[in-house]
This record gives structure tokens, C-alpha cells and sequence, in this order.
């Protein structure tokens, strides 16, 4: 997780071919489509009619006014301010927005006087989306618990590493290279070249016993880990080696491994369970590697505030405001007797994590949660929707001014 603009994929393991990232051709919406020079990503809706409905999220309230301060307590940091304005937002509206937000929410109403006083206080800008007409693809993210050890064992031989030394990062985190002891930076190795030469060795931070396990932690940016003698540990993202993404999912699917219907992360599992000794074969084939550090409690997204199930989202923050109040509308799974059903879903979301592959106004990934239950979910999280921010309306004020 923790991506801090770095570029580290949040994207959910379920990935179907979609538009001309994958075909000669597109043959449907090419989501990561960049903006136009010059272009926002936000645009003020002016006609109310095209508000959309709030009331039911108006009533599952949970975790909000949390996942809320956890923003504005990033943006009373002076370095949150570098990164506005960020479009037409400016840190000013950013503040201001989530104050008044914050003090609806504290003020106890809820259901429809809470939606009224929202379109009342609050402007609406929609995401332009892959096509400028505000289509947005949701994906999902999660923090998967393994079984694991702090030292290797004959069942846990399966490291996790920490960031190396010779990794140079950027003021954003974003990665700059491999820094040799000339002084000279170059393109730092590959996820093969990191397997085969063992230059890691003495850097491993924790063990899994499962390579593909390991690998579902690249990718989710997080995981927990469950110690035989006891106890919890987090890991959360620290780095990358600054190599572009590629999918495990989609390799699959075009080796015919696994039809484009059956892909999710439970049938990568299975499969793998299955034939062992594919793992490396198909992890290798994505260049890029993650590093991780040890971290206390809940994983934490790019503004370095713990995540909030189905509050948080991860956005390309070079086009979006970190931290802002925002609003999704279409089709998420929620759990029906243990299965991940897509149902219709609206909600209020906080933007506080980053996704490489999550680039461009039409693509927004939610975070599920922790362990089992929310791996179902993200698995399942593939839906077209709109994505919509809230900002204060000038001489909104604040609740009871």
C-alpha cells in the first residue's frame, strides 16, 4: 500500500482484457485513455438534475468521520501543501471541504436532512472519466493474512524483502534508479535478475510459505502475517524497483491457463495450487518487485494515514486531490452467505492512496479490508461507475455559522 505517487500497483489480481491495452484493437473503453493537454480531471457539475442521489449513503455512515480526520490530518501537514493545487483545488478548499464535511457528520443528522444539507453547503465535481462522459472503472485492493515467520523455517521459505540501500527514491517517493558505488544511477534490476543473482540476501524482512502468497503481497501492497508463536505482524509498502506492471492475470488468460470468464484471485490460487512449479514461470514475466517494512496496526495508503475499508479509494494523484471527500456510484460485491454478489452501491469515499496501475481520471480502486473475506471482495470488483469530489460552495460555512 503506503505508494506515496511511486507507481505501486493497487490493482485488484482479477484483471480482464479490456480495451486496446491488451488487443490490436479496442473493442471497449480503453479506461487508463490519458487526460488532453491542458485537461482536468474534475468537472463542476452546473446542472442539479445531474447531482446525484445521496440519501442511502447518507444513512452507512460507518468509519466515515474517521477515515475524514485521518485526511484532515494529513492535510495539516506544511508538506501536503506542495502537491496543491491540484487542478482547480486548491489546499484551502481541500481543508475547508472535509472541516464542513466532518462537522455534518458531527452535527448527528443522517438520511435524507444529511443529503439535503450536502447539496445545500456542497459543490459536485465528476470525474471526466475514460471517455468525457464520466465513466469509471472501480476496482478493488485488500490486505491479505498469511501464516509466516520472522526467520526462515523448512516451512516458511518464502521472503518478503526491505528496502535495499542502493534504491534511490525521489522527494514523492517516486523511484529514481540504482545508485552504484561510482556514484552513478542506472535502472535498478528487474524482478529476474533480483530472483537469480540473490543480491538481496541479508535484506529478507519476513517469510511466507507460499510463493504465490508472496506475490499476492506485491501486488496488494500489504499483508498481515500470522506468527507461529503468536502475534501480528503488518508489512506495508516501502518501494518498488521502478519497473512498469505487468499482469499475472492477463498472462494467464492468454496462455489459456484460465478463461477470461473464470479470471479472479480465487482461481489464480487454485490454480497454482494445482501446478506448483508454474508459480515462478508466471511471476517472473512482471518485471517489477515491491519492498516492504514492518508497520504497527492498519496498513497505511500514500498520504501515510491508515486505510479505512470501503472509505478509502487509490487514485492517479497527478490528476486527483489527495485526501479530498468524494462519492462513488454503481456496482460493488458486498458478501451474501459467505459469496461476493455485485449489487448496486453508492457511498462516501476519502482519496487517500495511489495505484500504478491506476492511472487517469477513469479508473479508482477501493480498498475492501483485511484477510479473507475482503480478497473475495476485490476479486470480484471489476464494475463501470462515476466517481464525484465534494467541495465546499464559497459562503458555504460550517455547520451552525
Amino acid at each position: 500500500m503506503k505508494n506515496r505517487a511511486a507507481g505501486l500497483v493497487l490493482l485488484v489480481v482479477v484483471v480482464v482484457f479490456s480495451g486496446c491495452r491488451t488487443q490490436p484493437k479496442a473493442v471497449g473503453p480503453v479506461y487508463d485513455r490519458p487526460l488532453p493537454p491542458g485537461a482536468y480531471a474534475l468537472r463542476k457539475i452546473t446542472d442539479p438534475a445531474e447531482i446525484p442521489d445521496f440519501t442511502m449513503a447518507c444513512v452507512d455512515l460507518e468509519n466515515l468521520r474517521e477515515a475524514i480526520g485521518r485526511s484532515l490530518n494529513y492535510l495539516g501537514k506544511s508538506s501536503s501543501r506542495r502537491h496543491f493545487p491540484s487542478g482547480q483545488i486548491t489546499h484551502k478548499m481541500a481543508v475547508e471541504s472535509l472541516t464542513a464535511f466532518a462537522g455534518l457528520l458531527d452535527s448527528r443528522v443522517m438520511g435524507r436532512e444529511l443529503s439535503e444539507a450536502i447539496r445545500e453547503r456542497f459543490d459536485v465535481y465528476m470525474s471526466v472519466g475514460c471517455d468525457d462522459r464520466g465513466t469509471v472503472l472501480f476496482t478493488g485492493y485488500y490486505t491479505p493474512i498469511f501464516d509466516g515467520s520472522v526467520r526462515r523455517t523448512g516451512q516458511f521459505r518464502c521472503p518478503l524483502y526491505e528496502q535495499p540501500e542502493d534504491l534511490v527514491k525521489g522527494e514523492d517517493g517516486e523511484i529514481l534508479g540504482r545508485r552504484g558505488a561510482d556514484g552513478r544511477m542506472s535502472q535498478y534490476p528487474s524482478r529476474a535478475e533480483i530472483e537469480s543473482t540473490g543480491m538481496l540476501k541479508g535484506k529478507e524482512l519476513i517469510w511466507l510459505g507460499d510463493p504465490f502468497e508472496a506475490y499476492i503481497a506485491h501486488v496488494q501492497g500489504s499483508a498481515k502475517v500470522r506468527l507461529a508463536g503468536g502475534g501480528l505482524v503488518t508489512v506495508g509498502y516501502s518501494a518498488n524497483n521502478g519497473h512498469e506492471y505487468r499482469s499475472v492475470a492477463q498472462e494467464l488468460v492468454k496462455d489459456g491457463a484460465i478463461s477470461a470468464e473464470r479470471i479472479s484471485l480465487s482461481a489464480m490460487i487454485e490454480y497454482f495450487k494445482r501446478y506448483r512449479d508454474q508459480v515462478e514461470r508466471y511471476v517472473l514475466r512482471n518485471p517489477r518487485f515491491v519492498f516492504f517494512r514492518k508497520e504497527e496496526g492498519t496498513p497505511r495508503g500514500s498520504l501515510n494515514e491508515p486505510v479505512t475499508p470501503m472509505r478509502t479509494i487509490a487514485t492517479d494523484k497527478s490528476i486527483f486531490p489527495r485526501g479530498c471527500a468524494g462519492f462513488i456510484q454503481g456496482n460493488l460485491p458486498r458478501l451474501v452467505g459467505g459469496e461476493a454478489v455485485v449489487q448496486p452501491f453508492s457511498g462516501f469515499v476519502v482519496d487517500q492512496d495511489t495505484g500504478g496501475a491506476i492511472r487517469a481520471p477513469g479508473r479508482c480502486d477501493v480498498y475492501m479490508g483485511e484477510g479473507d473475506d475482503a480478497g473475495k471482495l476485490a476479486g470480484q470488483t471489476y464494475q463501470e461507475g462515476r466517481l464525484y469530489y465534494l467541495f465546499l460552495k464559497e459562503g458555504g460555512g460550517l455547520p451552525g455559522e
